[in-house]
């Protein structure tokens, strides 16, 4: 699972995937502070069964504080894109390349206007420009790879299906043949002519976008978010406070505060007051006005929402909810919406799905069948032969 973040220079989108894996990054007001891309860890939120059942969980991997599970996704922060990128301008060739295994993109808008679509320091720049700007340039790269390609996709197409001929060609853009069939049953099979358009709409299939409006915390980003809004009105639009969110969560680090990713509240341990203002000034001008940061809300929408993920809890004792050495809800498995116990099987280990026999309903106790659709919060065991 791995989620793109992505933006023009100086947009935030560094400090955003700084706030969700404190991960030591470069940040700075510079175009092309970022290079190579940033690798890192974030959490997505789900109710653990550990309360339910009322035991005491022992996370592997992430964390569960009071009944919330963390579970652990990939970001990767790419360099800022630029006008004409997917014509090699900037670190374009670069960053697109970058993005091929990204599932689900979360473009950081500079809601504030304050940069230009360079990255440059400036003062009214319209947002909705950097929005249109940089799907055009996605598109612009999708369908240079479908010209590229389409001598080959052509001949493969007289004997093969077009969705598997495509879906083999752009398997390096991490698309699979649902994103093409999603694509052609929106806008119809591709020809030479209508590339562009085709292209257009296998983006929207394979690479969905979540606008990330950052630096809420200006005060001219509440009008342009509204315009973003207008503008786009059917695209998922979040309020985001990038660096309140990275303030927030380093203070917790230190034990400054008390504070939970996502959460809308924080309580005050030991500031100095100087930092009591900054954290008051944050508080009222994010928390209070938004409900959150905005930040854990992108993430977990992409996730759950955007990408249709589950959440599947595996233990080996379906009676103590336990592995073989005794730890409760060891792990928290992502899957694909509409997954069954053999897919779950196969996420945990190959030999698991193939020596797949059945699987138990921890909560029923009762076998659940091959074909059996998963849903968030389950726990299953497998029953696997020798």
């Amino acid at each position: 699972m791995l989620v793109g973040i992505v933006g023009k220079p100086s947009s935030g989108k560094s400090t955003f995937f700084k706030a969700c894996t404190l991960v030591d990054v470069a940040i700075s007001p510079r175009p092309f502070t970022t290079i190579k891309p940033n690798r890192g860890i974030a959490y997505i939120r789900t109710k653990c069964p550990c309360k339910e059942f009322g035991l005491t969980c022992n996370p592997k991997h992430g964390s569960c504080v009071d009944g919330t599970r963390f579970i652990p996704v990939e970001l990767l922060d790419v360099a800022g894109l630029v006008p004409g990128a997917h014509e090699g301008r900037g670190l374009g060739n670069q960053f697109l390349n970058d993005l091929s295994r990204a599932r689900c993109l979360i473009h950081v808008v500079d809601a504030s206007g304050r940069t230009d679509e360079e990255g440059n320091e400036t003062k009214g720049h319209d947002p909705v420009s950097d929005v249109r700007f940089l799907e055009d340039e996605l598109d612009w790269w999708f369908a240079g790879i479908l010209e590229k390609n389409w001598k080959n996709v052509e001949r493969r197409s007289k004997t093969e299906k077009i969705q598997d001929v495509l879906a083999d060609v752009l398997s390096g853009l991490n698309i699979v043949k649902d994103d093409v069939s999603r694509a052609i049953s929106s806008r119809g099979a591709p020809s030479q002519g209508n590339l562009r358009e085709f292209a257009v709409e296998l983006r929207r299939a394979s690479k969905p976008i979540i606008i990330a409006a950052n630096k809420m915390d200006i005060p001219e980003a509440d009008a342009n978010l509204e315009r973003i809004r207008k503008e786009f009105p059917s695209k998922l639009v979040i309020p985001v406070c990038a660096e309140g969110e990275l303030a927030f969560r380093q203070a917790a680090a230190k034990g400054l505060i008390g504070y939970l990713p996502g959460s809308g509240t924080i309580s005050k341990i030991r500031l100095t007051p100087e930092q009591e203002r900054a954290i008051d000034f944050l508080d009222a001008r994010i928390l209070r006005k938004s409900g959150s940061t905005g930040v854990q809300e992108a993430i977990e929408r992409a996730v759950f929402e955007f990408l249709g993920e589950i959440v599947v809890f595996p233990v080996e004792n379906e009676g103590k909810l336990c592995d073989k050495a005794g730890n409760v809800l060891p792990d928290a498995v992502i899957l694909d919406g509409g997954s069954n116990p053999v897919a779950l099987a196969g996420a945990i280990h190959t030999d698991l799905a193939k020596n797949f026999i059945s699987a138990v309903d921890a909560r029923t106790k009762m076998r659940v069948s091959a074909d059996h659709v998963l849903k968030t919060g389950d726990v299953i065991k497998i029953v696997v032969g020798k």
